[in-house]
């Protein structure tokens, strides 16, 4: 029997009617939300099922979105899968460690209400953008960032999400004035994300101090199988390490296409994605080519029943 992974998806997955569903057909979730709401101080629960798409957009908004989407599913499912690794992209990191028992609920949904208003201000401070740069090699794109981040301007890989797509943060301006390089240097496609900062980037780190007092605020507790964290992609069970490379995460880039290798040669064969829509499914089979992998998600409600055996 193959090793499985959850992997929780980040940021770009969300989509407006979210959750509505799972809170229609299952009382806990209902209650789920509700205490969500509770913490996070707004009506979480109107944005993720009404939107609009912009309002959903703004990371202060979709950071607690997708973890309580994510915490709610897991909650359902924990019970009927067996899993062997966790990781998350990004935000789903935070889903990643409630689900392996390393945060609680309340926990976690703080620190994630608090790390999306942080980073939506530190994007109003410092107006940073992304963009996916698509048919580059990492090396050549690490080289590139290094030749062009200086002075006058910050452009640094951000996420490297599979072999051929890495995503840069930078400042606003200067980024979109030096993305048209990356194409004349071989990149297939430069496309600029929508996104209100520069996430995984130094542009982050008023963000960083806030985040930090916060996160040692909490208690972290042995992950009952081990995480892979964005920061090295590497297989972690200590608690005081995951603490401190949730930190670094916020202002260091996503090593995701690393975290998929890294489990595989630890084992995993088998990924379920738990959260909106199929990105991280997509970066799993584009990173891994290799033949008897199972790839699949957990996203709506009939998703959970067909875990639960409840399915038509």
């Amino acid at each position: 029997m193959s090793l499985m992974a959850c992997i929780f998806s980040g940021q770009g997955s969300q989509y407006v009617g979210m959750t509505a569903d799972i809170i229609k057909d299952f009382e806990s979730a209902a209650e789920r939300m509700e205490q969500a709401c509770d913490i996070a101080g707004f009506p979480l629960d109107e944005i993720c099922f009404n939107g609009p798409a912009e309002l959903l957009k703004e990371t202060r908004y979709t950071q607690p979105a997708l973890f309580v989407h994510e915490a709610i599913i897991w909650d359902l499912v924990k019970d009927h899968v067996q899993v062997d690794a966790f990781a998350g992209h990004s935000l789903g990191e935070y889903s990643a460690l409630y689900a392996a028992g390393v945060l609680s609920f309340e926990d976690a949904m703080k620190l994630v209400v608090l790390r999306g208003s942080l980073m939506f201000s530190a994007g109003n401070v410092k107006p940073g953008t992304m963009f996916a740069i698509i048919g580059m090699s990492d090396e050549s794109v690490i080289s590139l960032c290094q030749e062009l981040s200086g002075e006058e301007g910050i452009i640094v890989p951000a996420n490297f999400n599979s072999p051929g797509q890495v995503v840069l943060s930078g400042d606003a301006e200067y980024l979109r004035l030096k993305a048209p390089l990356f194409k004349e240097a071989g990149a297939r496609m430069v496309t600029e994300l929508q996104v209100s900062g520069a996430f995984h980037s130094p542009l982050m780190n008023s963000a960083s101090e806030e985040l930090g007092k916060a996160i040692d605020a909490v208690q972290f507790h042995d992950p009952i199988k081990p995480v892979y964290p964005n920061v090295t992609g590497k297989p972690v069970s200590d608690p005081s390490e995951l603490r401190k490379l949730l930190l670094d995460q916020l202002t260091s880039p996503v090593l995701w296409a690393q975290s998929i290798k890294s489990m595989h040669e630890h084992g995993i064969e088998s990924f379920k994605e738990i959260g909106p829509s199929k990105v991280l499914q997509g970066l799993v089979k584009r990173t891994l080519s290799v033949p008897g992998l199972v790839i699949g998600g957990i996203d709506t409600s009939l998703d959970i029943k067909a875990i639960l055996g409840k399915g038509e």
